[in-house]
C-alpha cells in the first residue's frame, strides 16, 4: 500500500515555538519531539557535510520506526561537479548507507542550481553513477531541463522528477520515478491551495506510488503545521 511521507525542510527552529514546539522544550529534543507529530524530514546538512556513522545513529536512535530521512545530496556533487561524475558521488552514498539498511533512509534529493542548462549527454553520465538499491529525485530549476528527452532519461533510470513549486517557477506534474516527490516552496498555502495539495497527494497515492512532501521550513510553524494536518 502506497504511504504519504509528509514534513519540512529542517526542523531546528527555535521560531517554531510554541505553535509547534513546546515553549519550554530544549533544542536537543527538538527531532524527537518532531517525530511525534510527522513521519518524515527533509535534511539539509548532507548538503555541507558528509554526516559521521555516529551522527546517523543518533538520528536513527532519537526517532521511531517508521521515520524517514530524506537527504540533499552533497554540494561537491551538484554544485561543484555540476553533474560530472566524479569518486565523491560514490563517497557520498557509502556514507549514507547505514540508514539505508535500518530501513530509514527515503529519497536522496540532487538539487542542481538554477543556471545549470540543459545537456543530456551529461544527464545520462550522472545518471550512470547512481548505485542501485537508493530511491534518488533530482530538482533541475532551469526549465531548459522540461522537456521529453530529460523526462525519458530519468524514467528509464527510476529516478523522480522533483516536483517544485515556488512563487515564480513550477515543475509540471510529471512522474518519472516508482515514487513521487514534492517541494513546497510558495511563500504561502491557503486553505483552498491546501485542500488541493490533500486531492493531489490522495490522487497519487491511488497509482501506488509513495509520496514524499515537503514544505519550506519559515520562520514560523506554519509549514510544520500544514505537513501535520497534511498526514491527518
Amino acid at each position: 500500500m502506497a504511504q504519504l511521507f509528509a514534513g519540512t525542510s529542517g526542523f531546528a527552529y527555535d521560531t517554531w515555538k510554541p505553535d509547534f514546539y513546546p515553549e519550554k522544550l530544549p533544542s536537543k529534543q527538538y527531532l524527537s519531539y518532531y517525530a511525534t507529530r510527522l513521519n518524515a524530514v527533509e535534511i539539509n546538512y548532507t548538503f555541507r557535510r558528509l554526516p559521521s556513522p555516529s551522527t546517523l545513529e543518533s538520528w536513527v536512535q532519537t526517532t521511531p520506526a517508521g521515520f524517514v530521512f530524506v537527504l540533499k545530496a552533497h554540494q561537491r556533487i551538484t554544485h561543484i561537479q555540476r553533474m560530472k561524475p566524479a569518486e565523491f558521488t560514490d563517497i557520498f552514498f557509502r556514507a549514507i548507507d547505514p540508514l539505508r539498511v535500518v530501513k530509514r533512509l527515503g529519497p536522496v534529493l540532487f538539487q542542481f542550481p538554477p543556471n545549470l542548462k540543459r545537456d543530456d549527454a551529461l544527464l545520462a553520465g550522472f545518471l550512470s553513477t547512481i548505485p542501485d538499491g537508493f530511491r534518488c529525485a533530482i530538482e533541475l530549476r532551469n526549465q531548459s531541463w522540461l522537456t521529453a528527452e530529460t523526462y525519458q532519461q530519468l524514467e528509464a533510470k527510476g529516478v523522480a522528477l522533483c516536483l517544485a513549486e515556488s512563487d515564480d517557477f513550477t515543475v509540471p506534474e510529471v512522474i518519472t520515478g516508482g515514487f513521487v516527490y514534492c517541494r513546497l516552496r510558495k511563500s504561502e498555502y491557503t486553505a483552498e491551495d491546501r485542500a488541493g495539495i490533500k486531492e493531489k497527494a490522495q490522487r497519487l497515492m491511488e497509482t501506488g506510488k509513495d509520496v514524499y512532501l515537503f514544505f519550506k521550513h519559515e520562520e514560523t510553524a506554519a509549514g510544520a503545521l500544514n505537513a501535520e494536518d497534511l498526514l491527518k
